[in-house]
């Protein structure tokens, strides 16, 4: 008789973001005569860009021809991406990133999980609390953790790095040394971001103790304060530490296109076994490549008329971001990020669950958020908004959340 994965079983209930649609959805069928606008889920809402809906036709015509047909993508990615990605997002910001460095995907989301293939079962995971999920349930998925704790409202044998008011929502060095520390700045769900000294300190603490950095920056375009950092390989020593997860979605509207990279440099080893050679085994065994139309529209988010066209898109969500910001903290409420990143962290009024107040704005003001518990136990008593809608949405669901 076949078994199954039984660490499955130790994950409660659904997805977050599955949980959080299933009860608007049953509200809605109650409610069929009420709007709601959604400042849940961090899924953009703007068109894609003039110049990737070029890029996208012309490699679909491309499609069309036996002379420019492509199949199967390379395994890594179509250089024309990777040598994009690496001059872009790396050398013109003086980090030494190759373009064999890096591997082409469909998404961060789908890496930051598939990352831990590589890595034993053994390793000692350390996570910000409130976190993204998915950095926890996939290692729950893979049996890196022990049962889910009721009490706690965590994961046994997980090292939870709290991440509170008092320390401005960035992490401390745990008491635990960990093996693999992921890192997300700036940040889901806080906004939150760290200096370059901050993460200088990781980099130093990992290479220190033997330790790796997942380090997810699929935020940084949204960073306005020139003087952070935008890639841990701004970092001295964050070759030999760490592995950096970058998405397309966030910065060019490709949640629904699908792509992204993964970087892992070649300095990188345990022992003397290369991460970068496990990872492209991983990847050429498991993955057949980004499509040949995706990667050319990815192409097209570094042309001169991209860059011009997406910092307008980036712009117009921190547009969104501060009016919530504002908007919320001259009605009374202790609000954070929004600076640096396309999500406000707000404390809940009064001594307000944070799905007691997701139950409230819904009925009362009929706006969709994310409890801030669904992160992690330190964030109960918080609340996510995203700065994804339409910026005339936002504005409606700011004028009904300070009336209520």
């Amino acid at each position: 008789m076949f078994t199954i994965n039984e660490n499955y079983l130790k994950l409660p209930g659904s997805y977050l973001f599955s949980n959080i649609a299933k009860k608007v959805a049953a509200y809605q069928e109650q409610h069929p005569e009420k709007e709601i606008i959604r400042l849940g889920i961090g899924d953009v809402t703007q068109p894609l860009a003039p110049a990737i809906i070029t890029a996208l036709h012309k490699a679909v015509d491309e499609m069309g021809n036996a002379e420019t047909f492509h199949g199967y993508a390379p395994d890594l990615g179509y250089e024309f991406l990777r040598k994009a990605i690496a001059e872009n997002d790396f050398k013109a910001r003086g980090c030494q990133v190759e373009a064999d460095e890096i591997f082409v995907s469909d998404g961060a989301k789908c890496d930051s999980g598939n990352i831990q293939e590589i890595l034993g079962l053994d390793n000692k995971i350390a996570v910000c609390d409130p976190v993204y999920p998915v950095y926890v349930d996939t290692n729950v998925m893979a049996g890196r953790t022990g049962a889910y704790n009721k009490e706690r409202e965590n994961f046994d044998g997980v090292i939870y790095m709290p991440c509170t008011a008092e320390n401005q929502f960035v992490p401390e060095f745990p008491e635990e040394v960990p093996d693999v520390i992921y890192l997300c700045f700036p940040n889901n769900p806080t906004g939150a971001a760290a200096t370059k000294e901050q993460l200088q300190g990781w980099v130093d603490y990992a290479n220190k103790n033997g330790a790796l950095i997942i380090f997810d920056a699929a935020y940084e375009a949204y960073i306005t304060q020139k003087e952070l950092p935008h890639s841990i390989y701004e970092c001295d020593g964050a070759r030999t530490c760490a592995i950096e997860l970058r998405s397309f979605s966030k910065n060019a509207g490709f949640t629904g296109v699908r792509l992204g990279y993964t970087v892992v440099p070649k300095d990188l080893k345990c022992g003397e076994v290369s991460l970068h050679s496990l990872w492209a085994r991983r990847h050429g065994t498991k993955y057949n490549g980004a499509p040949y139309i995706v990667q050319r529209a990815g192409e097209a988010v570094y042309s001169p008329e991209g860059k011009a066209q997406l910092a307008e898109q980036v712009n117009y969500y921190l547009k969104n971001a501060h009016t919530i910001l504002e908007g919320l903290a001259n009605a009374g409420y202790t609000v954070s990020g929004g600076v640096n990143a396309p999500y406000v962290w707000l404390k809940t009024p009064g001594n307000m669950s944070s799905w007691e107040f997701f139950d409230t704005l819904l009925s009362e003001a009929g706006v969709v958020g994310t409890p801030g518990s669904g992160f992690g136990a330190c964030g109960e008593g918080y609340f996510r908004l995203s700065a994804f809608g339409s910026y005339e949405n936002t504005i409606k669901a700011i004028e009904r959340i300070t009336k209520m």
